[in-house]
């Protein structure tokens, strides 16, 4: 129960640091609390270890030449600071693995657990470090360059940050969890890998996107230059937390589908 109230207080502290840190808005250090006690119950200090590791690395490459990320405003919906509903979208599925780990003690709801994790991380690295890229990354669904943080985009740079991601993370469980296999480490990362790919191809396709009626750019913003957009194309429900949870969320079934039998 000390063990509990202590990783508890631990999730607090990182959560107000977040907040201080403006990585995560008051709403956004509420969700990561949430996310980080259910973890504790299932997994304790090596889920919150991994946790962890996703939430600071995530934050440190959002800071990392965060100037040269400015043009990214004009087009993505949300900025470096992450609110509830991105918490919940990055790290629900993880929470929902931790209390049914907790439950049943089985290590299908672990295998959930790792891979939701590597591909929120893998996805995040991706997005984060490829907007980096010297070149424009190519639109998959009609192989032509872009502009940096247009949803459905890979570059070299992202694509290799993906899976490096995906890898620090399932090296991480590998480590700190004497049940996972040489094999399970192996297929966890490319599983990882796979979730940001999902992503990538979800952003390309069913993703909402927005065009301004005042200077034609195509955005996730409802309003851009002071002015609500129109409707371009995708879903309308669809927006990038709603691609995230999904991408997520189907890494994870797949994990568990071939990892585990």
């Amino acid at each position: 129960m000390i063990d509990l109230l202590i990783q508890v207080v631990a999730s607090v502290i990182v959560a107000v640091g977040g907040y201080k840190t403006k990585s995560l808005t008051s709403s956004g250090a509420i969700g990561t609390i949430i996310v980080g006690c259910a973890v504790a119950i299932g997994f304790g200090y090596r889920g919150l270890l991994l946790l962890g590791i996703f939430f600071v690395s995530s934050s440190l490459w959002s800071k990392i030449k965060a100037g040269n990320k400015d043009s990214l405003k004009n087009t993505v919906e949300k900025g470096e600071q992450r609110d509830i509903i991105q918490v919940l979208a990055n790290g629900g599925v993880a929470a929902f693995a931790s209390v049914m780990f907790e439950w049943t003690n089985s290590l299908f709801w672990l295998i959930v657990f790792i891979a939701s994790i590597a591909a929120a991380n893998a996805d995040t690295w991706a997005s984060e470090i490829g907007t980096l890229s010297k070149k424009k990354p190519i639109l998959l669904m009609k192989m032509k360059r872009v502009d940096a943080g247009t949803s459905g985009a890979v570059s070299m740079l992202g694509t290799f940050a993906g899976f490096s991601g995906s890898l620090l993370i399932s090296f991480i469980a590998f480590l700190v969890w004497p049940e996972l296999t040489y094999g399970l480490f192996i297929g966890l990362t490319l599983i990882g890998f796979c979730g940001n790919f999902i992503d990538t191809v979800m952003g390309a396709t069913i993703q909402v996107v927005y065009q301004c009626n005042v200077c034609g750019i195509e955005t996730e913003k409802k309003a851009h230059c002071g002015k609500r957009t129109s409707y371009l194309k995708g879903l309308r429900l669809c927006n990038n937390d709603s691609v995230n949870f999904l991408s997520i969320l189907l890494a994870a079934i797949l994990g568990s589908y071939f990892l585990s039998t």
